[in-house]
């Protein structure tokens, strides 16, 4: 019998190993964690200042900083600058840059990296054309010592801190950036494959606060319904973005919400026939109900925006805007008669078929203008076609989509609908709001510059540029044991907030 006993023995070892083997791994601190988070939106680049779905900024914010960085109040605190400073005038910008950072590279950020990453947002690689809209107001970017780095604008800005989030990549690497970026964030790049995943590791060298997580693989879902289903079958530990109506799906998991910090709208193509006349877009404004849109697709929390802002601007909100266009059936079918289409009209809703909310109201929408004689049929597409068709090449006639300010300012969320403005995808132009526009971003009071901010809201309702409906109401959901979902003021994701803790 004694020699069954080591057997025995060497049994309770390999068992007692087991378990403390299993309790590290559900621990916030022991063993490697990693997290697969789900996303129902592709990456349209990879390049930080070339990405311009709000989706892509969202999940890059992990990879990559700039001299000042997004904190979750709205506001911006210093990254890779410890500090800043404006002249009295207003015009010059003074970054002294933080010692010690270094990219995931292991080398580290110099000024004229800096330099060089500022003059690329400038349109220095883009025959002059600014790659960040904010950057035409610069007139000179220098470097008067090793430690410094001065901004200098050719007019006041009160927002233009807030342009300073731009990342700051390596001298000379813009074009690898697209394929192997290179950033400071906590998260350092693995991996990219098209249409089914981001692969991210904690970058140890980080000069924060380290990241909890070892791994974070985003993955790529085309379909929210098979989102949900990956989540539900554990092939996930976490999805954003979730729709309201999938809610009651989730017993078990933790549920965190808040509004997604954009404006979801039936975007009308202001150069297309019939939406070319301000009288049909009115009578669209007054045959859709919004608050059917609200409570059909978010479950009633979404939040009626009724123009092109959202309130977590609560400076610039104006919730009255929201009752511009009570829903009014007779008066919609006068205003398409003195058009000249007293019978309706056929019409397009393209829609990104990744996001279940959109399809949705699209679907509502459709129901709705039935009542005024107008048929609307809907266009899916993928969400590269929808980048490239509707936003880029502006082939469309309307669409359902949510637009986000990716620098976190009021001005973006107003600027791009100036007649000139490259963002201006739906082609709205009018001489009061571009002149508007203008002086506010020009402007120092702030009481004057939120005073002309609302007043171009103001015309974008007075002119119907847009179905304008709601921000919508945003569900990150979590498998037992993760916690950290931090929600910003603006469309980020930060997962070096996302921990696992003993349960």
């Amino acid at each position: 019998m004694t020699k069954h006993v080591p057997n025995r023995l060497l049994l309770l070892v390999v068992l007692a190993l087991l378990l403390v083997s299993l309790c590290a791994c559900g621990g916030d601190t022991e063993g490697e964690t990693s997290v697969t988070v789900g996303i129902a939106q592709e990456l349209d680049s990879l390049d930080p200042h070339k990405a311009v779905a709000a989706g892509s900024s969202e999940v890059l914010f992990n990879v990559f900083e700039g001299l000042m960085k997004p904190s979750p109040d709205g506001e911006v605190v210093p990254a890779l600058a410890s500090d800043y400073k404006v002249s009295d005038d207003g015009l010059t910008y003074t970054f002294t840059l933080r010692e010690g950072v270094t990219f995931h590279n292991g080398e580290p950020v110099t000024v004229k990296d800096v330099l060089y990453s500022l003059e690329r947002c400038a349109g220095s690689e883009n025959d002059g054309t600014p790659l960040i809209s904010a950057f035409s107001a610069v007139s000179d970017i220098a470097a008067p010592d090793e430690s410094h780095v001065t901004v200098t604008l050719s007019g006041p800005a009160l927002e233009f801190i807030y342009s300073m989030t731009a990342a700051i990549i390596p001298e000379g690497s813009g074009d690898s950036m697209a394929e192997t970026p290179i950033g400071t964030g906590p998260f350092q790049y693995v991996s990219y494959t098209p249409l089914e995943s981001l692969v991210v590791k904690k970058y140890d060298g980080y000069w924060g606060e380290k990241a909890h997580l070892d791994q974070v693989t985003f993955r790529i879902f085309q379909s929210g319904d098979t989102m949900v289903m990956s989540l539900k079958s554990g092939g996930i530990d976490m999805a954003i973005h979730v729709p309201n109506t999938q809610a009651g799906e989730l017993s078990g998991f933790t549920i965190e919400a808040d509004t997604m910090k954009l404006v979801q709208a039936l975007y009308l193509n202001n150069l297309e026939k019939p939406f070319d006349d301000v009288r049909v877009r009115q009578a669209l404004c007054y045959a859709v109900n919004v608050q059917e849109i609200i409570d059909l697709v978010c479950d009633g929390h979404g939040v009626a925006t009724g123009t092109s802002m959202y309130p977590a601007f609560t400076r610039y909100f104006i919730p009255a805007l929201a009752d511009a266009y009570p829903t009014d059936v007779e008066k919609a079918k006068q205003l398409l008669a003195d058009a000249g289409y007293p019978d309706g009209f056929k019409m397009d809703i393209t829609v990104p078929s990744n996001y279940p909310q959109h399809v949705q109201t699209a679907e509502v929408i459709t129901e709705q203008l039935k009542a005024i004689g107008v048929t609307a049929s809907i266009v899916p597409v993928d969400w590269d076609t929808w980048v490239t068709g509707v936003y880029r090449g502006r082939e469309f006639q309307s669409t359902v989509c949510g637009i986000a300010a990716s620098d976190m300012t009021a001005r973006e969320m107003l600027k791009r609908y100036m007649t000139e403005d490259r963002k201006n995808f739906i082609g709205f132009t009018d001489a009061e709001f571009d002149q508007v526009v203008t002086d506010a971003m020009a402007t120092l009071d702030n009481d004057e510059q939120t005073s002309l901010y609302k007043r171009a809201e103001e015309i974008l309702s007075e002119q119907a540029a847009s179905v304008w409906i709601q921000d919508l109401c945003d569900l990150a959901v979590l498998k037992p044991g993760l916690e950290g979902m931090t929600f910003y003021r603006t469309y980020v994701l930060d997962m070096s907030c996302i921990r696992f803790v003993a349960g």
